[in-house]
């Protein structure tokens, strides 16, 4: 059922977890492994398995998660320092879950990609 993942259940209050933000459009929770001293997953209630199947008419679902993010990092203080965000997309882009999400990493240097 692709309206069946953990993300589903969180919005609907079905399983706990730890909510930082709420709008009409997303949620905004505690990743439960976090990569980061800060990890946040910004997640649209619209449902979308992955980046790809978001409708070039409705590009504005991925802005709103951005815009989001950077809201959370100016409104908990270190967006000054910096951060990152990230959507994975299919398995060989490390998708897990299938429902499109940002994830927010900050708190600490993260590094470069690509570096060998």
């Amino acid at each position: 059922m692709a309206d069946d993942t953990i993300f589903h259940k969180i919005i609907r209050r079905e399983i706990p977890a730890d909510i930082v933000y709420e709008d009409d459009d997303l949620i905004a929770v505690r990743d439960i492994a976090p990569q980061a001293p800060v990890h946040v997953l910004f997640v649209p209630k619209e449902s979308f398995a992955t980046l790809n199947d978001v409708p070039p008419s409705q590009a504005e679902v991925v802005g709103r998660l951005a815009l989001a993010a950077a809201r959370y990092a100016k409104s908990e203080g270190f967006a000054e320092d910096g951060y990152r965000i990230v959507m994975n997309c299919n398995a060989h882009g490390g998708q897990t879950v299938f429902q499109i999400h940002l994830h927010l990493l900050a708190g600490a240097p993260l590094g470069h990609f690509g570096t060998p």
